[in-house]
C-alpha cells in the first residue's frame, strides 16, 4: 500500500464528537449556502449528509491535512448537484475552514454549484450525470496496478441511474472484479420533474445490481449505525465491487419540504434561511433530550 502522508485515521472508527452535532451543523452550512444569490441544490443535498459524515468521519482513509496524500481513499460526488453537501461535509471535517463558504456562487469563487477540484478534498469535477461511475472504475484499476489498497466510493443519485454510462461502468466493474470499487446511491426516489419511477422504472434495483456480479448492501440512508455497518463490512468479497443502496428522504431535516419535488433548489431569502436553521436545531435539541 502506498503510505498516507501526515496520520490518516483508521477505517470504522469514529472521529469527532456525538454524530448528531456534525449532522446538524452540516445541515446548517447547507441552509446557509442556499441563501446566498444564487442558491443552492437544497433538497438532495440534506439527503446525502449521514451518507457523507459517515463516510468522512468514520470510513475514508483521508487526512483533512494532506487532502492530496497518495493513498487516500477516493471519493467521487457523481450527484454533482449534491456539491454544497459535500462542501459542508469538508469544511465541518477540517479539510478547510468554515468561514470560505461564505463566497458559495461569488465570482471567481472556487465553491461552484459542482463539485470543483480547487476546493481541498474535492477529487473531480461532476456535472453531467452518469460520469462518476465511470471514473470510479480508473481508479479502482490504478489501485490495482499499482498494487494499492486505496478504495474508490462513488456516490451516485438515483435520478443519474437512469444514464446508460452507468450501467456500462457498472458491468465492466462487475467483470473485471473490482473489490475496491464502492458505489453509494442515494435513493431518495424524486428527482427534479418528479419520482424516479414515474420517469424510468429502475425497481428491482437491488437485483439489477447483482445481476451486473456486485454485492448489495441496503440501509437506512439517514441511519449512521447502519451506514457504518454496512460500510464496515466492504468488501464482503475482494473480488467483486459493492453497491450500498441507501434509503433517503429529500429535504431530510426540513418536515415541511421532505419527500418534495419543490425541494430541489432554493434560494433562501432571510426568512425562510431562519426559518430553516430554526427548525433545523429545534430537532436537534428534541433529540438529544430524548
Amino acid at each position: 500500500m502506498t503510505e498516507l502522508t501526515g496520520t490518516a485515521p483508521a477505517a470504522g472508527a469514529w472521529h469527532g464528537g456525538p454524530p448528531a452535532e456534525h449532522t446538524l451543523r452540516v445541515r446548517e452550512l447547507i441552509v446557509e449556502m442556499c441563501g446566498s444569490a444564487g442558491g443552492g441544490h437544497l433538497g438532495g443535498s440534506m439527503s446525502l449528509v449521514e451518507i457523507l459524515v459517515t463516510l468522512y468521519r468514520s470510513t475514508l482513509r483521508v487526512d483533512p491535512r494532506a487532502p492530496d496524500a497518495p493513498g487516500r481513499d477516493i471519493l467521487l460526488l457523481s450527484k454533482g448537484h449534491g456539491a454544497i453537501g459535500l462542501y459542508a461535509v469538508l469544511a465541518e471535517r477540517g479539510f478547510f475552514p468554515e468561514e470560505e463558504l461564505a463566497a458559495y456562487g461569488q465570482p471567481d469563487s472556487p465553491f461552484s454549484a459542482h463539485p470543483n477540484p480547487a476546493v481541498p478534498g474535492v477529487e473531480m469535477p461532476t456535472g453531467s450525470l452518469g460520469h462518476g461511475l465511470p471514473q470510479g472504475v480508473g481508479f479502482a484499476l490504478a489501485a490495482r496496478f499499482d498494487n494499492s489498497d486505496r478504495r474508490c466510493f462513488v456516490v451516485l443519485g438515483d435520478g443519474e441511474l437512469q444514464e446508460g454510462s452507468v450501467w456500462e461502468a457498472a458491468m465492466a466493474a462487475g467483470s473485471l472484479g473490482l473489490g475496491g470499487l464502492v458505489a453509494v446511491v442515494d435513493r431518495n426516489t424524486l428527482q427534479i420533474t418528479g419520482p424516479t419511477e414515474d420517469a424510468v422504472g429502475l425497481e428491482p434495483l437491488a437485483d439489477r445490481w447483482r445481476s451486473f456480479g456486485w454485492t448489495v448492501r441496503e440501509v437506512d440512508g439517514h441511519d449512521i449505525g447502519a451506514l457504518r455497518a454496512a460500510f464496515d463490512a466492504i468488501p464482503a468479497d475482494a473480488d467483486r465491487p459493492t453497491v450500498v443502496i441507501a434509503h433517503t428522504v429529500k429535504g431530510r431535516g426540513l418536515p415541511y419540504i421532505e419527500g418534495q419535488t419543490r425541494s430541489h433548489f432554493a434560494r433562501l431569502t432571510e426568512r425562510p434561511k431562519k426559518r430553516a436553521l430554526s427548525t433545523l436545531r429545534a430537532q436537534y435539541r428534541k433529540a438529544a433530550q430524548a
